[in-house]
């Protein structure tokens, strides 16, 4: 048997892998489907509800507008490019510190980058710009893997954060106080958005804007149902520590099911990545004991447009698998 690749053959197999197992790894991490667009819908209710009732800007419209004071006017107009504000807003969610159009710049230039080079190792246009796409998102998912993992992090530590504010207003600290406390007991994500909404309130915002604010910054079904008994409690009265303690029994009741549902859907997760790898064990197995019997698919244009409509086809069936393996809690 000959085992012997050419350095065109090769790079289209590693081009293969990479693309693959990057498309799989995406449609595994972002939100696409099912609950998470559901959530965003109703946060994006709730939040229009909050700012309707409220006269004054949005906290997140006056940060935005004393950042770009800070900046020199070439990256003030750079900020200021349509869709900037939303990169901005993904890059806070995600706990980040870059410049929004300093990510945008960098996906150009590693999508140019990536074409260049491909197109000069394959000289295939199509790879080309298949790499370049590739490339592109790839400070995009980076950030939102890591607002996912940020989101994940506070909303663990929330059933705590609950408990010290409810444990403040049992011993008579204003709501504003406990706020504070969280922000100085505890560590992580939700200590840093805690003590952002208790400066807040401290240089004169209301409550809600306040808490419009943390609700902005933090896109959690869980955080909005402590965000709107705060309000509603403000707005009717009643004892809130009682409000609280019950929320926070509901919101570790909904983990403790989250984790169940997660073990019991492992099995399915696990058949998912053989279902996306299986296609390259098989390819690979043929290729090497039978190298001339996928030689035109290798090396023939209309065999490289069938590798690209199959990588599209693939990503298509993970997204569908993840849907169905995605069980609302």
């Amino acid at each position: 048997m000959n085992f012997q690749l050419e350095s065109t053959e090769l790079l289209v197999i590693l081009a293969m892998v990479f693309v693959s197992v990057f498309l799989l790894l995406a449609s595994l991490s972002i939100p696409v489907f099912g609950e998470q667009r559901r959530v965003k819908r109703r946060l994006q209710q709730r939040l229009g509800d909050i700012a309707a009732e409220s006269d004054q800007p949005a906290i997140s419209t006056l940060l935005r507008a004393r950042y770009l004071k800070k900046l020199n006017p070439f990256e003030r107009q750079l900020e200021s490019m349509p869709g900037m504000a939303t990169l901005a807003r993904l890059i806070e969610q995600s706990g980040s510190k870059v410049l929004a159009y300093r990510v945008f710049l960098l996906s150009l230039l590693l999508a140019l980058v990536a074409f260049v080079l491909v197109l000069m190792l394959v000289q295939n246009v199509f790879l080309a710009i298949a790499a370049a796409l590739v490339a592109l998102v790839v400070p995009y998912v980076r950030l939102m893997v890591l607002r996912n993992k940020r989101l994940g992090e506070f909303e663990a530590q929330l059933p705590e954060a609950i408990d010290i504010i409810k444990r403040a207003l049992l011993t008579g600290h204003p709501f504003s106080e406990s706020l504070n406390l969280v922000a100085e007991g505890l560590e992580g994500p939700v200590a840093v958005e805690f003590g952002i909404t208790y400066s807040d309130l401290n240089y004169g915002s209301d409550l809600r804007r306040a808490m419009l604010g943390l609700l902005e910054r933090v896109p959690s079904v869980t955080l909005m149902a402590f965000v709107t008994a705060v309000l509603v409690q403000k707005e009717t009265g009643g004892n809130l520590a009682e409000i609280l303690e019950n929320i926070g029994t509901v919101i570790r009741g909904r983990f403790r099911f989250q984790r169940r549902v997660k073990t019991l859907s492992a099995e399915g997760r696990l058949s998912a990545w053989i279902l996306m790898l299986v296609p390259f064990v098989l390819f690979a197995l043929i290729y090497f004991t039978t190298p001339g019997y996928l030689s035109i698919l290798v090396k023939s244009v209309d065999g490289h447009q069938l590798i690209g409509i199959s990588f599209v086809l693939m990503l298509v069936g993970a997204l569908w698998i993840r849907r169905l393996l995605r069980i609302e809690v």
